[in-house]
């Protein structure tokens, strides 16, 4: 038992980046566009974001601090071209999260494995 016990503890530990990489900053969101960056069709619905650094295909959780909200997207767009933001949602991530009244909202994210 000690051991499935220290097995899920390790893989719940490795699912997310240490603390130091927890990242804030305010976050967007976008609904229009043909291409994304990495040459995909742009899908307004789906659970994607636009970052100015992170890889295509990165797996970021995202978390609106106001309403506690977050979501799981996929890098596949650069951006944020606005000073100030750290990442672009999707209309859809930015649903689930609860973004789209404002259209601006803080964030917190952390980079999945």
């Amino acid at each position: 038992m000690f051991r499935g016990l220290c097995a899920a503890f390790a893989a719940l530990f490795l699912v997310v980046t240490p603390a130091s990489a927890l990242n804030s900053g305010w976050a967007s969101y976008y609904k229009s566009g043909r291409l994304t960056a990495n040459g995909e069709r742009f899908n307004p619905h789906g659970l994607t974001a636009a970052h100015r650094s992170l890889p295509f295909g990165t797996k970021v959780k995202v978390t609106n601090l106001r309403t506690g909200k977050s979501v799981i997207v996929r890098i596949n767009d650069r951006g944020p071209f606005i000073k100030g933001r750290v990442i672009d949602l999707s209309l859809g991530a930015a649903k689930v999260i609860g973004l789209t009244r404002s259209g601006v909202a803080k964030i917190s994210y952390a980079v999945l494995r």
